[in-house]
């Protein structure tokens, strides 16, 4: 299970154990690969036991990955479960350390007019729903649950 952040008083967990939540609040959210030391092939995903380009074994690097990438390939969904607003752009992005990750795009019409294959998108997170639990004194609290996105970049590196 991904770790909890808490930046002030309000408690935060990521929804995915790939995207790291900030502990101050000088930091920013990122989302962390791991990375073969023996050949340098980066992956998603956790509990890989060995490179699959090299075939070394043995622990992977984690690695912090760029916020910024170029969109791959989006689809527009008008049909989900109960409590999920339609339209939205469901989408793959391309990461500068050669990998990709699937993700929804934000901050866009859902209109194939307004998307570009390509386009430069940055990570953003956002609250997506929350969760009352009980810490370890028994008391209950309320904790956001946070998800990562995409969006247009609006200035590119």
């Amino acid at each position: 299970m991904a770790a909890e952040a808490s930046v002030g008083e309000k408690k935060q967990r990521p929804i995915t154990a790939m995207l790291r939540l900030p502990t101050v609040p000088s930091e920013k959210p990122y989302l962390v690969g791991y990375r073969c030391s023996a050949c340098g092939a980066t992956y998603v995903g956790e509990g890989r036991i060995g490179c699959s380009k090299c075939t070394a074994t043995g622990p992977l690097q984690e690695i912090r990955l760029s916020d910024r990438g170029s969109l791959y390939v989006y689809s527009i969904v008008h049909q989900s479960v109960p409590g999920v607003p339609v339209p939205y752009v469901s989408a793959i992005v391309d990461l500068p350390e050669g990998v990709s990750v699937r993700c929804n795009l934000v901050d866009i019409e859902p209109d194939p007019a307004k998307i570009t294959f390509g386009m430069p998108v940055e990570m953003v997170t956002r609250k997506v729903r929350e969760r009352k639990e009980k810490n370890p004194e028994g008391v209950e609290e309320t904790i956001d649950i946070i998800a990562f996105f995409f969006k247009p970049s609006q200035n590119e590196r």
